[in-house]
This record gives structure tokens, C-alpha cells and sequence, in this order.
């Protein structure tokens, strides 16, 4: 299981259209905080619905943000059938050249070894002060 989301964070990372495609179930969604700074800085929404979506986001829109040193560690992940918790950090160096370091909790379902649905939960005042310099009032 934890092979699975190793290879799709890694298909993410890589901003490959068809590297990310090959994780994700044709009706995958990714559901993300309302107003993060992430969706705000990029004018996008906070909510995917279907592989296409998801793709032209990590191929298209996310490195418009983070435009190199990317790397997610994982701290930990918990199993349940196919529903996956998993601790991580993602670091990047930002469009204006801020470093970037947040915290994330991803709750992961699959269904046929793919990615069906994504909750992430990550502290959106750190990423706000990251990205535009301050939290939102």
C-alpha cells in the first residue's frame, strides 16, 4: 500500500502529464481547504473532480508556484482496506524565491490500486505567510 502512494506522490512531483494519469482513477477527485494559499496564489479551485483536472494541475498550474526543489517526506502512513492516512512535509522554493515547508495530512482512498479520493488537510496561515507574507484576517 505504501509503495502505491510513494509512486503517486512521486507521478505528482514529477509534473508528467501522463506519469500523473497513470495513479489516478478516471473519476479521482482532490479536495483541498477552502481559500488555501495554494489555490488563491493561482487563481484555481480548491476542489478537482476527474483525472483531467488533477492532471493540469500538478502538470500545469503547481509549478507556476513551486518552481524547483521539491521534495515530499513522508513521516508516517496508516492502512485501512484502501483508505491510507499519511504524514508529510513538503518543501519547494516558491516563485519569488521564498522557501516553502508545510505540514500535510493526506487521507488517501484507492480503488483498483489507483487514486480515487484525496482529502488534504495542511495549516493554511503557515502557507499564506510562505506565499504572500502574511495569514489571511
Amino acid at each position: 500500500m505504501s509503495s502505491i502512494i510513494h509512486n503517486a506522490f512521486q507521478a505528482f512531483a514529477s509534473c508528467d502529464p501522463g506519469r500523473i494519469a497513470a495513479v489516478l482513477t478516471e473519476d479521482a477527485e482532490w479536495l483541498s481547504p477552502p481559500d488555501n494559499a495554494t489555490a488563491a496564489a493561482l487563481k484555481t479551485t480548491h476542489y478537482m473532480v476527474g483525472r483531467e483536472a488533477i492532471v493540469r494541475f500538478f502538470a500545469e498550474d503547481f509549478p507556476r508556484l513551486f518552481v524547483r526543489d521539491l521534495n515530499v517526506a513522508f513521516h508516517g502512513s496508516h492502512a485501512d482496506g484502501e483508505r491510507v492516512t499519511v504524514e508529510a512535509t513538503m518543501t519547494a522554493t516558491l516563485v519569488n524565491g521564498n522557501h516553502y515547508s508545510n505540514d500535510y495530512c493526506f487521507v488517501v482512498e484507492l480503488r483498483d490500486g489507483l487514486i480515487h479520493r484525496v482529502r488534504e488537510y495542511v495549516d493554511t496561515a503557515r502557507g499564506y505567510r510562505m506565499i504572500f507574507g502574511e495569514a489571511p484576517r
